[in-house]
């Protein structure tokens, strides 16, 4: 287990985050269903995690361990992405050879958005740690670092975990499975929130 030193990253930081990201996502079976061949993995998914969470910037709550082996993007309470930054991204992010990648990319929103809690509440967006530092501890320690925040706060937390795997671990830290999102052949997305306390 670490005793990673945990910080708010700086603006000047954006990309050590992002190339953090990217490299603990490049195997995430969600994201990879969108972007299939490497490069454009690579071109659009920094792009699409900094539309998401940038915004956390502005509060401090872009945390990194100290030399960015993990890194998470939350959004406090009444914190959201940037729309305007979001439609515009999404008009030019290539999706799947699918014909159908539109309908199912709305299909997805809806899923997603009957989960996503309507009460102030904490959103993860992202948690990743790089590859060759996964399985020592990171990823608890930034868990840890702001559900103690939370905490403070009795205030509510929510995510979607893209990855099976990383489910027990986020059962460990006290979010709690509320519904399973799947649409079609998408691979399942699992929306879990931890009670305040």
């Amino acid at each position: 287990m670490t005793n990673a030193a945990i910080r708010p990253a700086l603006r000047s930081e954006t990309q050590r985050v992002l190339d953090t990201m990217t490299l603990a996502f490049a195997g995430d079976p969600s994201f990879r269903w969108w972007w299939r061949p490497a490069g454009e993995f690579m071109e659009w998914f920094p792009k699409f995690a900094l539309a998401w969470g940038e915004r956390g910037f502005d509060h401090d709550v872009v945390q990194v361990t100290k030399n960015f082996e993990a890194a998470a993007m939350w959004l406090p309470p009444g914190v959201g992405p940037d729309a305007e930054k979001l439609a515009a991204l999404d008009r030019e992010l290539p999706g799947p050879a699918d014909e159908d990648a539109e309908a199912i990319s709305e299909e997805l929103r809806v899923a997603m958005e009957s989960y996503h809690p309507t009460a102030p509440h904490w959103y993860l967006w992202l948690l990743g740690v790089d590859p060759r530092c996964q399985g020592k501890g990171h990823g608890s320690a930034l868990l840890k670092h702001m559900l103690a925040r939370i905490d403070a706060e009795h205030a509510t937390a929510y995510l979607e975990s893209s990855t099976p795997k990383n489910i027990p671990l986020y059962e460990r830290h006290g979010f709690e499975v509320i519904g399973r999102i799947q649409i079609r052949d998408l691979p399942p997305i699992t929306p879990m929130l931890r009670k305040a306390r």
